[in-house]
């Protein structure tokens, strides 16, 4: 792996004790902001730091593997945003803050887009994706982009979560045999270990909250359209969206600020202008009506048994808790999305590949030749009968509209937005995953259950909190709500994460 740091040695050369006589380990947003705002650090000291720990821990052998590229700009950029604050003050309160992205979006800086398939080795896009120029005007300082499962998990069923045929297996900081899981594995990994101070994920159905919960940080899948889709490699334009990661719920909510902008180029696009950090509020539980959606527990008696004690806990924090709230005909959605989600793929995806550089795999067709002639390489674990069920879905287009629509009936005004209307209920909860599981490339993945599948299908927000640990690995709480509730779900989540105070750093070492 050590072809991914050629520009960071080549660049970065420097005295660890420049930066050692600074604390900057576990920095989360509002610390980092407080320092930066006072003078007692700089960007250029935060991103030397954070250049120093992905060498030292992450490129070593055997260890988390989550950082797949490094910005050739970082450093400078840092500099310029240090010498813009004392002359003019920060843009916004991510200014001089480093963000990694998970490595299928877009960046004109010199870093490749791959989707973690050799087949995008030579992807080098020309501009920013619409949320990276976002981020950028923000203030924000590009460090680079992390690994994912390969084709954000939408190549086989038995892909395991956290590898990619360029940069192989990521692993979970607080196990390294352990999955990190997916799709946006290094971004959870890289901001669980303190690679990072932020990043971005995107999920199409879990690939945000599932890494986020079980490397124990925070993750946002915000609204359908909130977050521009352009320069991001697809999925399914139905769910797809990309999503904050961060150490904490300001820190993810001061990221989502950032992130959020109309785009006329996403038929999807939402416009909203929320001032989201105004919702970071101390008392944010007390009066919320919850409703506990206890069909989406149950698949392991230690995760329960730590979810009910985090029910008592927003009890003793002013909220009313309403126990056995059920979706209405929620077994039926599952079927129904991965018929949509492969009616999708092939065309959105084909849309995303007709404007990369010349040499690059341009059809879903010449994607599958690939993976064949490269089978050593990129099948060595598992295929690619998603992409071969994708090339003939099994939907008629009249059919696809019907059942998209249908779909999305269930699972928002008949599904959520029924139950939050049925019981008068500001929001939901559940667990939002189990623990991580063994890496296994035999098998797959080993998945029990998830909370991600109603605000995924329905395009509604999902927020998952770290809320405590099985057998020393995380798990997290999820509050998820109606279209547009992110405000209400910040306020909840926030509140918790003060009181809880859950979340313990992983023990890798420098």
């Amino acid at each position: 792996m050590m072809h991914r740091f050629i520009a960071l040695i080549a660049t970065v050369c420097f005295s660890f004790s420049a930066v050692a006589k600074i604390t900057l380990s576990e920095l989360n947003w509002s610390q980092a902001n407080a320092k930066l705002q006072a003078g007692e650090i700089t960007s250029e000291q935060l991103v030397r730091y954070y250049l120093q720990r992905i060498e030292l821990v992450d490129n070593r052998e055997n260890s988390t593997n989550a950082v797949s590229q490094i910005s050739p700009t970082a450093l400078k950029v840092a500099m310029e945003l240090d010498k813009e604050r004392a002359e003019k003050g920060p843009r916004s309160p991510i200014h001089g803050m480093p963000v990694l992205l998970k490595d299928n979006i877009d960046t004109g800086d010199g870093m490749s887009n791959s989707a973690g398939s050799l087949a995008l080795k030579n992807n080098f896009p020309n501009e920013d994706a619409f949320l990276v120029q976002r981020l950028k005007d923000a203030g924000a300082i590009i460090l680079g982009k992390t690994n994912l499962s390969e084709w954000a998990n939408f190549r086989s069923s038995r892909s395991s979560s956290g590898w990619s045929g360029m940069y192989g297996q990521t692993r979970n900081p607080y196990d390294l045999t352990r999955s990190p899981c997916g799709s946006s594995s290094g971004s959870g990994v890289a901001v669980a270990a303190d690679f990072t101070l932020l990043a971005v994920g995107t999920e199409t159905d879990g690939s945000v909250t599932c890494p986020s919960s079980v490397n124990g940080i925070v993750g946002i899948k915000p609204t359908l359209g909130l977050v521009s889709r352009n320069g991001i490699i697809p999925i399914s334009h139905s769910q797809d969206t990309a999503g904050p990661m961060a150490r904490s719920v300001a820190g993810a909510v001061a990221l989502l600020q950032a992130m959020v902008s109309f785009d006329d180029n996403d038929k999807q696009a939402i416009k909203a202008d929320v001032d989201y950090l105004s919702h970071l509020k101390a008392d944010g539980l007390k009066g919320k009506r919850i409703g506990v959606v206890r069909e989406l527990s149950g698949y392991h008696a230690d995760v329960d048994a730590v979810f009910e004690k985090q029910i008592e806990l927003l009890k003793s924090a002013g909220a009313e808790i309403i126990d056995k709230v059920e979706l209405p005909d929620r077994r039926k959605w599952g079927s129904l999305e991965y018929q949509i989600l492969i009616y999708e793929f092939k065309p959105d995806l084909e849309q995303y590949l007709a404007s990369t550089a010349e040499g690059v795999p341009k059809t879903l067709e010449q994607l599958i030749e690939f993976n064949k002639q490269h089978a050593d390489d990129e099948m060595p674990y598992f295929g690619q009968e998603i992409f071969l069920q994708a090339l003939k879905p099994s939907l008629s287009e009249q059919e696809y509209v019907e059942k998209q629509a249908q779909l999305k009936k269930m699972s928002g005004p008949d599904g959520i937005d029924a139950a939050l209307k049925q019981h008068d209920l500001d929001m939901l909860i559940a667990p939002s995953n189990q623990g991580a599981w063994k890496i296994d490339h035999l098998t797959g993945d080993h998945f029990l259950g998830a909370a991600s599948g109603p605000a995924a299908i329905s395009g509604y927000p999902h927020i998952t909190v770290p809320m405590g640990y099985v057998q020393g690995m995380p798990v997290g709480l999820s509050f998820f709500g109606t279209k547009l509730s992110e405000p209400v779900l910040i306020e909840a989540a926030y509140h918790f994460e003060q009181i809880s105070k859950a979340r313990k750093a992983p023990s890798l070492s420098n």
